[in-house]
C-alpha cells in the first residue's frame, strides 16, 4: 500500500501496519475513552497474534499526523474476509463472485470481533476528519480494491461520512440504562408485573441449585480464574461448532494492562466454578462481551450475563450496559433497542447502485422491526 500521501503543507496522512508505530498516549489522547479501542486493547490483539499475519486482518492504522504530533488515526484494517465484523457482506462477496470479480481484500475500520459503536474518525477537528474519508478513498482506489467499510461510527463520525456521500446500512442493538436506581430490585419495580415475576422465577431456580455468583475486578483476577474463563469461552465455540477468534495470551495481556476495565464474573456450585462471563467497562459504559458454561444450569446465562451485570452497573453507578448484537430476549430483561450504522464506499459504479437499491430496501425492513421491538419494551405504561 502506498505509506504516506501529502494533503496540505505539514499535514502528512499514512496508513502504518501496526498500531505498536505510535505511542500509547498519542493514540488514546485521540479516543473517546471506550476502553475497546484503546491503545492497550487493539495493541493485544495484535501482540497476541488474534489479528496480523495469517488471521485476514492485516493491520492498517491510518494515521494524521502535522510535523512530529499526531492529530487524528483510524482504525483500520486490510481484510481478506468477513468474519468477526457483525455486520454482513457475505451476499456482496458472492455477487462479485459471480462477476468473476475479487471483493477481498477489502479495507475495514472497525474494533476487531467486537460490535461497540464509538468513534472511527480519532479527531476533533472535523477537517482533519475529512482527510481521514479522502484518504480511505484514495487508497481504496489506488490499490485497486473493491471496496471501504466503517462499522457502528458514533453519531459525529456518522454525519462525516454521510456529508461525504457513503452508502449506509442500518442495524439494531440493545442497550440497558441505570436510571439512577438504588438497587436491582428497583430497577425490577420498573417492570411490567409478568416480567418481573419470570425474572424472579428464573433468579430462585439459580439460588435453589445452589449457584453462587462472584464479581471480580481486573486486578483481582487470578491465573487459575483466567484459565477457567478460557476454558469456558473456548466451549462456547465448541458448541456452535466454530473456532475462537481469540487467544489465552490476548485475555493475559488486556488483563495485565488494563485490570481497571475488567469484570470477570464466576458462578460456582459446591465451591467448584462451572460458568463465566467477561465484561470491559468504563465509568459511564459496561460491554458484555464473551460467556460460556461447562455445566447447565437452567436460566444462568440470564444471571451471568445480564442480572449480574445490571447489578455491577447500579453498584458502580455506571450508565450504560452494551448488550452487542442480537438477542431478543434482552428486551425481557430490561434493555430496549438503539439504531446502529455502517458505512461503505463501493469502487465500482454498476455495484455501487445496485447496493444502494439494496441498503434502501434493508432499511425499511430494519425501521419496521426497530418500531415492533419499541412497542414490546417491557416497562410499566409502555
Amino acid at each position: 500500500m502506498a505509506r504516506s500521501q501529502n494533503f496540505a503543507q505539514k499535514i502528512s496522512v499514512e496508513l502504518i501496519t501496526s498500531i505498536n508505530e505510535i505511542p500509547a498516549s498519542d493514540w488514546n489522547a485521540l479516543t473517546d475513552g471506550t476502553p475497546l479501542l484503546s491503545h492497550a486493547f487493539l495493541s493485544a490483539l495484535e501482540n497476541t497474534g488474534c489479528v496480523g499475519k495469517g488471521t485476514g486482518w492485516n493491520p492498517r492504522p491510518l494515521i494524521v499526523k502535522q510535523g512530529a504530533q499526531l492529530i487524528g488515526a483510524m482504525p483500520l484494517y486490510l481484510k481478506s474476509h468477513s468474519y468477526g465484523e457483525y455486520v454482513f457482506d457475505w451476499a456482496w462477496a458472492d455477487a462479485y463472485a459471480r462477476s468473476w470479480l475479487n471483493y477481498y481484500p477489502k479495507l475495514l475500520s472497525a474494533i476487531p470481533f467486537s460490535p461497540v459503536t464509538s468513534a472511527r474518525l480519532l479527531s476533533k477537528q472535523p477537517e482533519v476528519q475529512q482527510l481521514m474519508i479522502q484518504a480511505l478513498e484514495t487508497s481504496m482506489r489506488d490499490n485497486k480494491l473493491s471496496s471501504a467499510h466503517v462499522l457502528f461510527p458514533d453519531e459525529a463520525c456518522a454525519k462525516q461520512f454521510e456529508l461525504a456521500g457513503w452508502l449506509k446500512r442500518t442495524g439494531v442493538q440493545f442497550r440497558w440504562q441505570n436510571k439512577n436506581y438504588r438497587d436491582f430490585e428497583e430497577f425490577l419495580a420498573t417492570l411490567s408485573h409478568d416480567k418481573r415475576k419470570k425474572i424472579h422465577q428464573e433468579r430462585k431456580k439459580i439460588q435453589d441449585a445452589g449457584v453462587v455468583c462472584k464479581q471480580i475486578k481486573g486486578n483481582d483476577i487470578s491465573e487459575s480464574d483466567w484459565d477457567f474463563f478460557y476454558r469456558c469461552y473456548c466451549n462456547t465455540y465448541a458448541e456452535h461448532h466454530s473456532t475462537p477468534y481469540l487467544t489465552r495470551e490476548f485475555f493475559q495481556e488486556i488483563g495485565e494492562t488494563m485490570p481497571n476495565n475488567i469484570l470477570l464474573i464466576i458462578a460456582e456450585t459446591n465451591g467448584q466454578p462451572i460458568a463465566s462471563a467477561l465484561n470491559i467497562y468504563n465509568q459511564c459504559t459496561l460491554y458484555g462481551r464473551y460467556w460460556g458454561a461447562l455445566q447447565f444450569v437452567s436460566g444462568l446465562h440470564f444471571e451471568l450475563c445480564y442480572y449480574q451485570a445490571q447489578m455491577f452497573c447500579i453498584s458502580e453507578k455506571i450508565e450504560f450496559f452494551e448488550g452487542g448484537a442480537q438477542g431478543e430476549h434482552k428486551l425481557a430483561r430490561g434493555f430496549e433497542p438503539r439504531p446502529t450504522c455502517s458505512y461503505h464506499k463501493i469502487a465500482r459504479a454498476d455495484f455501487e447502485l445496485a447496493i444502494k437499491e439494496f441498503l434502501s430496501r434493508e432499511s425499511e425492513g430494519i425501521t419496521a422491526y426497530a418500531s415492533e421491538l419499541e412497542q414490546r419494551v417491557p416497562f410499566k405504561g409502555v
